[in-house]
């Protein structure tokens, strides 16, 4: 064999591999959120959007009851009738009073007159006599209200009298007693007297 060989090719260099270029971020990216941030964001998004479905829910159940109670109210029929002008009605006259005390009246006090007005010093109630003419045509029935003035004219007692059946033209004495102590000087007047006719029919 012979020892010439042919010499060997020379070796290729190898070509480096690439590198992967490292991409630059976009000023104007927003930064990724760490992934435990991401996960609290998620939360709080399915929260408030499970808020708004029960909001949303109840407002729909208080729009329901609300137009059944609606519903329920019966209304008042509109009138058909035309609007008329209101009138004015008649002052309401009362029917005298036939039988029992009549009103005050002036001829009725008339008929009496204070004979004596005296103040028990003992107790210091003060009292009046009146005599009572029945000046009218029928027997009738008297109530005499006495009042008892004070200096000033102040009314600090009362008191009261009656005469039953009085014939017509007769005449009676009767004593109205004041209740309470009055002072020294107090006068008597005449308040109000109602003559009420007898019936004395069934008699």
């Amino acid at each position: 064999m012979s020892d010439n060989f042919p010499p060997p090719p020379p070796e290729q260099p190898q070509p480096e591999p690439e590198r992967p270029v490292p991409v630059q971020p976009s000023p104007w990216a927003a930064p990724a959120a760490p992934p435990g941030k991401q996960r609290t964001g998620l939360i709080v998004t399915l929260a408030v959007g499970g808020g708004l479905v029960v909001a949303g829910a109840v407002v729909a159940l208080v729009y329901a009851a609300m137009s059944s109670v609606q519903d329920s109210i019966a209304l008042p029929p509109r009138s058909e009738t035309p609007y008329s002008e209101p009138y004015e009605e008649e002052p309401y006259e009362e029917e005298p009073y036939a039988e029992g005390p009549s009103a005050t009246e002036a001829d009725a006090k008339k008929d009496v007159t204070i004979t004596a007005c005296t103040r028990d010093p003992q107790i210091g109630w003060q009292s009046a006599k009146v005599k009572v003419v029945n000046g009218s045509s029928t027997t009738a029935s008297y109530t005499i209200m006495m009042e008892f003035l004070d200096e000033d004219g102040v009314k600090v007692a009362e008191g009261g009298a009656g005469v039953v059946d009085l014939e017509p033209g007769a005449s009676a004495v009767k004593k109205a007693q004041g209740l309470g102590e009055v002072p020294p000087g107090t006068t008597c007047r005449i308040g109000d007297v109602w003559r009420t006719p007898s019936d004395r029919s069934g008699s």
